[in-house]
């Protein structure tokens, strides 16, 4: 099968959430580990991921630096923590594969994902990003052009638009890798934000996309026939924190948006999660939400049809189709 893994930010970061450089990459060669058994197991795979902790240090670098360089701005972190995390991801990657004693390159792009530039997000930003600051903190931020709102006894937060993605514009180039066999690496925290002006000329702007609704796009567009959103829970849950309290394993679509409708998971956690699961069912794919740990046992139970592992929503009415699996190439992917 097409495989689509979306691996969230306990995927990039330690157990204590630690972002050093040495956590980063010891968690990002444990993700790695799971993701070579779902190649082993002979799918085409590609990934993405979040880049919140990584974005979150460059923003603080911003800070304490204002005074002296102009701060870097949102789209310009997106470019540099998509090509960090994208060679740490090829080395672990190639490393993991090796171990299992499978040959297939590996690719990373960095990757635009369009958004309209009249999104109502740009009008008034609501996605708050980063740390409190004080006032005088925020004062030479603010001087710099970016939105800061008072949250009280908190201090100082920054707030940016968080628009809707309506293309990765490089799915043409993971297209023609895919087919050549590669392993590819794309969209990562959402895809690097850009909008087309009156002369149509691209231009990067100051925005977080969901990157978890960036995947259930990319998914769509190439072709998958499963989404794996890879978390730190094995199911999305009903009742969270009630005595009503249930995982929820294969559900019907129509039944999974009546819980989104009705509020039951938290906008800023598990909500995106399952909006991008329904928006790829309803395009006629299988998504599965579940920990990263499992998620080789997901993709082999919706490819044998035998058992449910996570989270499971399907807009499908006929059998998963099988691609063909690429043939095995000495090409380093580098």
């Amino acid at each position: 099968m097409r495989v689509l893994i979306a691996l969230g930010g306990n995927a990039m970061t330690g157990p204590d959430g630690s972002a050093t450089p040495q956590a980063q990459r010891d968690a990002i060669a444990t993700a790695m580990g799971h993701v070579a058994e779902v190649v082993a197991a002979g799918h085409e795979v590609v990934l993405t991921h979040g880049n919140g902790p990584q974005v979150g240090n460059l923003l603080v670098k911003n800070e304490l630096a204002a005074h002296v360089v102009p701060p870097v701005p949102l789209d310009w972190c997106g470019a540099q923590t998509q090509a960090t995390i994208g060679f740490t991801v090829l080395d672990t990657l190639e490393a993991a594969l090796a171990r299992r004693g499978v040959d297939r390159p590996v690719a990373a792009i960095v990757s635009r994902t369009l958004v309209d530039g009249d999104d109502p997000g740009f009008t008034k930003p609501t996605k708050p990003i980063g740390r409190y600051l004080t006032r005088d903190q925020a004062k030479p931020l603010i001087e710099h052009g970016e939105t800061w709102e008072d949250r009280g006894e908190k201090g100082w937060r920054r707030v940016v638009a968080s628009p809707e993605p309506l293309e990765v514009l490089e799915t043409p180039t993971l297209r023609t890798l895919l087919d050549a066999g590669y392993i590819v690496v794309a969209a990562g925290g959402g895809g690097i934000p850009v909008s087309r002006s009156a002369d149509g000329v691209l231009h990067g702007v100051e925005a977080v996309i969901d990157k978890d609704l960036t995947a259930a796009l990319l998914a769509s567009s190439f072709g998958a026939d499963v989404l794996v959103i890879a978390t730190d829970v094995a199911n999305a849950v009903v009742g969270f924190g009630s005595s009503e309290e249930r995982p929820l394993g294969r559900v019907p679509l129509s039944e999974l948006e009546r819980y989104a409708a009705s509020g039951e998971f938290a906008s800023g956690s598990m909500g995106p999660k399952v909006e991008a699961a329904l928006r790829f069912a309803r395009a006629g794919g299988t998504s599965v939400i579940t920990a990263l740990d499992q998620i080789a046992a997901a993709v082999n139970a919706v490819a044998s049809g035998e058992g449910d592992v996570g989270t499971v929503v399907s807009g499908r009415h006929t059998p998963v189709l099988k691609h063909e699996t690429p043939s095995s190439t000495t090409e380093s992917g580098r």
